[in-house]
């Protein structure tokens, strides 16, 4: 095979590589609770709006553990758009709000009974 083509092939291999990786990062977003005692980071994934959390928790005899949050009741898949997660700026506030970027509506997602709850979307 001639080497300008094997060249081509790599490249444009490497490229589609790449392609795919970077879609692959960009389905998640990540922020921290405002609240300033508090070691938790929310997800949403950006397409669905399900939201989920993990913390550091200690335990005895170990470098500790991640305790993780599933998604509960209204922090599950919602109808498909573009979700994104605003913290407030309140000190004391150990939740976040998941923003659907298309439709403007809101809910406030928080830790509750080790899980995730949001309540109902509104604008």
């Amino acid at each position: 095979m001639h080497k300008s083509l094997l060249r081509t092939g790599f490249i444009v291999g490497f490229c589609a590589l790449g392609a795919v990786s970077a879609l692959a990062v960009a389905n998640f977003e990540f922020m921290a609770a405002p609240q300033t005692d508090l070691n938790r980071v929310y997800r949403v994934d950006k397409s669905t709006g399900e939201v989920a959390a993990c913390q550091y928790g200690l335990k005895e005899g170990t470098l500790g553990v991640t305790l993780c949050y599933p998604p509960g009741e209204g922090a599950t898949a919602q109808s498909p758009s573009e979700y994104a997660l605003v913290s407030s700026r309140h000190e004391r506030e150990a939740g976040v709000f998941r923003v659907d970027l298309r439709t403007g509506a809101m809910s406030i997602c928080y830790v509750l009974s080790e899980m995730v709850v949001c309540t109902p979307q509104s604008k």
